[in-house]
């Protein structure tokens, strides 16, 4: 396979990891296994649809696993795979960032608007 193809199956990749609700998917892993109704009280904003084709999206990709509990109620829950923690800690410093510069941004998109 020549450069430019892996450069844009890559493009393909982060667009999958990359976005919003993966990343913060992603992050509510962190620290270990969550049930579906953990996740989506957790994820502002994500609708029960979007944090479904989500899951079903990282599973595919490899960046977590999903396991089904034989208990009654049966539940299931997912977690992170060793590559899915490599995504966590190469994107955790730009959720940092987004999280310490919320207040800016919002200040800036009104400023920008009031133009």
């Amino acid at each position: 396979m020549t450069e430019p193809d892996n450069a844009c199956r890559a493009r393909v990749v982060l667009g999958i990891v990359g976005d919003k609700w993966s990343l913060l998917v992603v992050r509510n892993l962190r620290n270990g296994p969550r049930r579906f109704t953990e996740l989506k009280r957790d994820i502002d904003g994500i609708s029960q649809r979007m944090l479904t084709v989500t899951l079903r999206s990282l599973e595919r990709d490899g960046i977590l696993t999903r396991t089904v509990h034989n208990v009654m109620p049966p539940n299931v829950s997912y977690e992170l795979t060793p590559m899915g923690v490599t995504l966590r800690e190469a994107t955790a410093p730009l959720l940092e960032w987004s999280i310490a510069h919320l207040e800016r941004i919002d200040a800036a998109r009104a400023e920008y608007d009031g133009r």
